[in-house]
C-alpha cells in the first residue's frame, strides 16, 4: 500500500476560469500535485473529490463552514497517493454535494457543474464535479466516493463508466468519513481500458479467482423502473448475455427493495450523525434543501431503530450470500431515470427521485458488493447506465468483463 504523501500541492496565484468552463473544479481551495516520472498511469491526468485530504489544501466537504477551525491536512489520502505514485498528475479538486449527502449535484454554496452529455440537466451527486470533469474531457479520469450511490448515479447521468468497489477494497484512509460501513472510494473514466488500469493501481489481486460465468437478471430491480427505461437497456442486456450465455432471472429481495432501502437509510443516517452531528449542533451551518431535512431526521433516530436495522442488514447479507456464487454477475438498472432537469422542485428531486433511486442503489451498499455502471443505454437522447455487480472481491473480474462488453458495444 502506498504511503500518504506529505508534499504540498502547487499553489495557483489566481484561478483562471477558462481552465474549467464546466464549474467542476474547486476554486477557493484549488490544489494540484505532480505524479511520479514513470508508472502505469504516466502522462494521464485526474481530479479528486473535495472530501479527500490533500496535504496543504483546505477540505470543504461541500460546505464552506466545514473548514472553519479545522487544521489544514498534512498528509494526502492513500488512494490519491497511489495514483500519483503510478505516474498520474492530479490537476484539481472537484466539487461535491453538501456533506456528500445528496444525489443531485446541485450545491447551494458552489453551484451545479455542467453535464455536457445532458445539457440543462444535473450531473448527479455527490461526486458531481468528478463526473462532470471526466465527461467534459477536463481530465482523463477522476475519483469520488460512493456511500449511497454517489459514483453510480453521476456515471449514469453523465454517460460514464463508474465503479463502487467492494466495501473495504480501496483504502479510504484520508477521506472525510460519512457512513463508514458503506463508504467506498470509486472512480470515473470514459475509456474502458483506462478504467481497468486505474483499478489495478488502486486494488491488489482479486481474492476471488473464478471468472464471470453466470448472468443473473435482477427482476425485482427492473420491476422498479418504467417500461421505457427497461426498453432503453434491452440492447445492453443482450450484449451482456452474449458474453455470459449462462443466464438466469432472479428475485433478489423477495420484492422487498423498498424495505431494504429503509434499512440502508436508517444505518447510513445513524453513521452520518455519529460522525458529524456534534459539528452540525455546534457550528449550525447553513444547509440546503434535502440535506437539511436528512440531517434533522438523522438527529432523531432512536437506538432501538438503529439496532433493528443493523440486525436486518445482517439477515439481508446472509440471504444474498446464499444466492450469489463465485462467477455470478448481477444485471440491473443503475438508475430509474435519466438525469433530471436542473432546478427541479426539491420535493421531487430530493425526496421522490432520491428514494426511487436508492431502492436500486441500496442492493450493493447493504451487501458490500462491487458494482459498475456502464454507459450503454440511451433514452430520449440522454445517457442511461446498466449496472453489473458481483460477489465481494470480484472487482477486477468485473472490470475485465466491462472492458469486453464496452469493446463489443463500440465495434
Amino acid at each position: 500500500m502506498a504511503k500518504s504523501s506529505t508534499k504540498a500541492p502547487a499553489k495557483a496565484p489566481a484561478w483562471i476560469a477558462p481552465n474549467d468552463p464546466l464549474g467542476a473544479f474547486c476554486r477557493s481551495n484549488h490544489a494540484s500535485l505532480k505524479g511520479a516520472k514513470s508508472g502505469p498511469l504516466e502522462g494521464l491526468t485526474f481530479a479528486v473529490k473535495d472530501c479527500y485530504y490533500i496535504a496543504g489544501a483546505i477540505t470543504h466537504f461541500g460546505n464552506p463552514a466545514w473548514a472553519e477551525g479545522r487544521p489544514v491536512p498534512t498528509t494526502t489520502a492513500t488512494a490519491v497517493s497511489r495514483l500519483l505514485d503510478a505516474g498520474a498528475d492530479m490537476v484539481a479538486k472537484t466539487h461535491c454535494d453538501e456533506l456528500c449527502y445528496s444525489l443531485t449535484g446541485e450545491n447551494v454554496h458552489y453551484g451545479t457543474p455542467e453535464n455536457v452529455n445532458a445539457p440543462g440537466r444535473i450531473p448527479g451527486g455527490s461526486s458531481n464535479g468528478s463526473a462532470a470533469a471526466v465527461a467534459g474531457g477536463l481530465v482523463d479520469f477522476a475519483i469520488g466516493t460512493d456511500c449511497g450511490g454517489s459514483v453510480r448515479i453521476p456515471a449514469s447521468y453523465c454517460g460514464l463508466l463508474g465503479i463502487r468497489p467492494t466495501h473495504g477494497r480501496v483504502s479510504v484512509e484520508g477521506i472525510v468519513p460519512f457512513g463508514p460501513s458503506f463508504d467506498v472510494a470509486g472512480w470515473f473514466a470514459r475509456d474502458a481500458q483506462l478504467f481497468e488500469r486505474v483499478g489495478h493501481v488502486l486494488m491488489d489481486a482479486d481474492p476471488i479467482t473464478v471468472a464471470p460465468r453466470r448472468l443473473l437478471i435482477v427482476n425485482d430491480a427492473f420491476a422498479l423502473v418504467e417500461p421505457a427505461v427497461t426498453s432503453a437497456l434491452v440492447a445492453a442486456v443482450q450484449s451482456a448475455k452474449a458474453l455470459l450465455p449462462n443466464v438466469e432471472e432472479i428475485d433478489l429481495s423477495g420484492s422487498a427493495l423498498a424495505e431494504w432501502f429503509e434499512t440502508f437509510k436508517t444505518i447510513q443516517a445513524s453513521e452520518v450523525w455519529a460522525n458529524h452531528g456534534a459539528w452540525v449542533t455546534t457550528a449550525k451551518p447553513a444547509l440546503g434543501p434535502g440535506v437539511k431535512d436528512r440531517i434533522a431526521w438523522a438527529s432523531e433516530l432512536k437506538p432501538a431503530a438503529i439496532a433493528k436495522a443493523k440486525q436486518r442488514r445482517a439477515e439481508i447479507r446472509a440471504h444474498v450470500d446464499s444466492l450469489l456464487q463465485p462467477g455470478d454477475v448481477l444485471c440491473l438498472p443503475t438508475s430509474p431515470r435519466v438525469a433530471p432537469l436542473r432546478n427541479s422542485p426539491a420535493d421531487k428531486i430530493e425526496v421522490e427521485y432520491r428514494e426511487q433511486a436508492m431502492r436500486l442503489l441500496c442492493i450493493s451498499g447493504l451487501n458490500g458488493l462491487p458494482q459498475i455502471s456502464l454507459p450503454l443505454g440511451r433514452l430520449d437522447g440522454l445517457p442511461l447506465g446498466l449496472s453489473l455487480a458481483g460477489p465481494r472481491g470480484s472487482d477486477l473480474a468485473l472490470l475485465a468483463l466491462t472492458r469486453k462488453l464496452m469493446s463489443n458495444a463500440q465495434s
